[in-house]
Formats: structure tokens, C-alpha cells, sequence
């Protein structure tokens, strides 16, 4: 038996583990009052990095979203975006 065949078993557990660390790490929800932009994107389907940067930016200019649907008023963003998205978005912790 080569060496790599008796390390493969090895390798195959460390990228197991490192899948299931990276699917755990990713949040389900976020609370998109006090998530950065990258945890927002990250987490909300059809959100990019440049429009979680909209919505932090929204944010910090006109106060907490009272209502998930608030972030249909950020251009890109509509309420199709926010129907797919409205079991992960989050107002309070």
C-alpha cells in the first residue's frame, strides 16, 4: 500500500471537519441592525458585499430598520429580496 493511500483516510477526515467548521461558522440569521456588511452578505440571499454596505450605510444614517421590509427603501434591494431573506433577517438579537 502506497503512503498516500494510507493518508487519504486521514485527509479525507481533516476536509470533513473543515466542511462542517465552515457550514457551522456561516450564521442563519443576522440581525441586520447590528451585523458589518460582510455577515450580512454572507448570510442574505442575493445580497452582495455592496449592497450589505448600502444597508449598514442606510442604517447608520436613518436609525435601526423597524420592519424588515425597511430594507426595500436601499436601491437594489426589493421585496422580492427581502421575501426570500425574511426568515433570516433579524431586528433584535
Amino acid at each position: 500500500m502506497s503512503r498516500v493511500s494510507r493518508q487519504l483516510p486521514r485527509w479525507c477526515v481533516l476536509a470533513a471537519a473543515l466542511y462542517a467548521g465552515a457550514v457551522l461558522a456561516t450564521p442563519t440569521s443576522v440581525n441586520v441592525n447590528r451585523a458589518d456588511a460582510q455577515t450580512i452578505a454572507d448570510v442574505l440571499k442575493g445580497v452582495g458585499l455592496s449592497r450589505a454596505r448600502a444597508i449598514v450605510e442606510y442604517r447608520e444614517q436613518n436609525g435601526d430598520f423597524r420592519d424588515a421590509y425597511e430594507l426595500a427603501n436601499i436601491k437594489g434591494i426589493g421585496e422580492r429580496t427581502v421575501e426570500q431573506n425574511e426568515a433570516k433577517i433579524r431586528l433584535k438579537d
